[in-house]
């Protein structure tokens, strides 16, 4: 994870409470350094190998009696097991299907958790990046959607999304948060001076 300093963190918090002077639209801005640590995948991939793998090499060239059959297959099973939890190897064997389905289910969950859906005039947008997945959302409510068709946020999505690969997380978050603000003010302009929801970058365990 490209972690963020405190004073990058206050640069992100200060682009926020600039582009919201100019509109009434709530935005909130959420880092995941992973949707999930995807145990069940690294589990099942390390059982299929020490299931296969050495009953076959056995079979092939007929060396070992039942009980060293299962030894072995236990042993390369904790082997494998540990060895998968690596990060790096980790996301190797995670189908990037997978992988964005974790990452979309944590968008929407994190967009009720942080209340997004409770804005006066529900217009609450939720800036969302899972970094491990080089995954980037933007999901907004109903005050906003009325006025933007979901295609309005592929452009931006997707230069947000070449900044996480080259590991420019804040260059992305700023970039991003003052494109979606050159929208908002032209269709949801400020009306008048409120903060309902924290303007700091939520960073996720």
């Amino acid at each position: 994870m490209a972690l963020l300093t405190e004073a990058e963190k206050r640069q992100v918090a200060d682009t926020i409470s600039r582009i919201e002077r100019e509109t009434d639209a709530e935005l909130v801005t959420v880092l995941a350094p992973r949707a999930d640590d995807y145990v069940y995948i690294s589990v099942l991939w390390a059982a299929l190998i020490a299931l296969v793998v050495p009953g076959l090499f056995n079979y092939l060239a007929g060396w070992w009696n039942t009980s060293e059959i299962l030894s072995v297959q236990w042993g390369t099973f904790v082997v494998l097991g540990l060895l998968f939890r690596i990060p790096a190897i980790t996301s190797r064997l995670v189908p990037r299907s997978v992988r964005y389905w974790r990452a979309s289910n944590l968008a929407k969950a994190q967009f009720l958790e942080q209340n997004l859906h409770h804005t006066q005039g529900e217009t609450g947008i939720l800036i969302f990046v899972a970094e491990a997945e080089r995954y980037v959302e933007i999901l907004v409510d109903r005050g906003i959607s009325r006025h933007f068709d979901d295609s309005t946020w592929e452009d931006i999505v997707r230069r947000f999304t070449e900044r996480v690969r080259r590991k420019q997380t804040l260059q992305g978050f700023i970039e991003c948060i003052e494109a979606c603000g050159s929208l908002l003010k032209e269709k949801v302009p400020a009306t008048h001076e409120r903060n309902e929801l924290p303007n700091h970058l939520v960073i996720l365990d």
